[in-house]
């Protein structure tokens, strides 16, 4: 693999990014260049970063969240790093949002669950 990741996490570094941050963005990084072939970014534009944002929703059927975040990982090294503006990503399959919300307790059920607490909290 080139050496593109690791320009990446040095411009995140200067712009003082989240250690977080820096660790997801070049993972998609690399997951992008080895889902590609090991091709280079700057040979590669909108119509893959498409083709690998659909490969995420429909092949391994990842969250919409986590669809976004390897969306904004690719767009920072082509902005920052390449100094590359991207236009339109086409049709992206989007990943679907969950349709059941978790269930929760409500004010009522959460105080009676503290209300049967007993014995005593020392610091």
């Amino acid at each position: 693999m080139s050496q593109f990741p690791n320009n990446v996490r040095e411009v995140m570094r200067k712009k003082h990014y989240s250690i977080h941050t820096e660790n997801a963005y070049v993972d998609w990084t690399k997951r992008f260049i080895l889902f590609h072939g090991k091709r280079h970014p700057r040979e590669m534009g909108e119509a893959e970063i498409s083709q690998f944002l659909t490969h995420l929703a429909v092949d391994r059927n990842v969250a919409a969240s986590t669809q976004n975040q390897a969306l904004n990982a690719l767009v920072f090294p082509y902005k920052q790093v390449l100094k590359k503006e991207l236009g339109h990503f086409g049709d992206i399959e989007r990943a679907k949002k969950p349709k059941n919300l978790p269930t929760v307790m409500s004010q009522a059920e959460t105080a009676r669950v503290l209300g049967l607490i007993t014995g005593r909290l020392d610091a």
